[in-house]
């Protein structure tokens, strides 16, 4: 009865973990999407966004354009390992996440509905690939 029991609560931590997982690997890969879109965007075409004469972190729209591209391009490939449920591709994904919410945030002034939205995005990315803990 016991093993029974244990063989039960396994399968189902099992299908919580991997459904964390594919939740976190949508959920990147829609956040690098967007961020691939908003590089594409600051690259293209600067006067999309909101003009910010006196920030603290004044850069180069266009370098962060391709900041954000490269960051939304590295997220959407993590996000290809996380399906196949690779350990580097945790490791990795929860890296990028972290340096995605910091990009975010130096951009608020730019354009600021959008960086929040991708900063809970990118938070829940992180949560999702955090919570689950594989048992040995």
């Amino acid at each position: 009865m016991a093993t029974t029991t244990t063989h039960r609560h396994s399968e189902t931590a099992e299908a919580t973990a991997g459904g964390l997982t594919v939740f976190a690997a949508v959920l990147l890969f829609i956040a690098g999407v967007l961020d691939l879109f908003r590089g594409i965007m600051a690259i293209a075409n600067d006067d999309v966004f909101v003009n910010t004469p006196n920030y603290v972190f004044k850069f180069d729209l266009t370098s962060w354009g391709w900041i954000q591209l490269v960051l939304g391009v590295i997220a959407m490939s993590v996000s290809a390992g996380l399906f196949t449920r690779a350990t580097w591709a945790r490791v990795v994904g929860v890296g990028i996440a972290g340096l995605a919410i910091i990009a975010n945030f130096l951009s608020i002034p730019y354009y600021p509905v959008w960086s929040l939205t991708l900063i809970a995005m990118y938070a829940f990315v992180i949560w999702g690939l955090c919570i689950v803990r594989r048992d040995r």
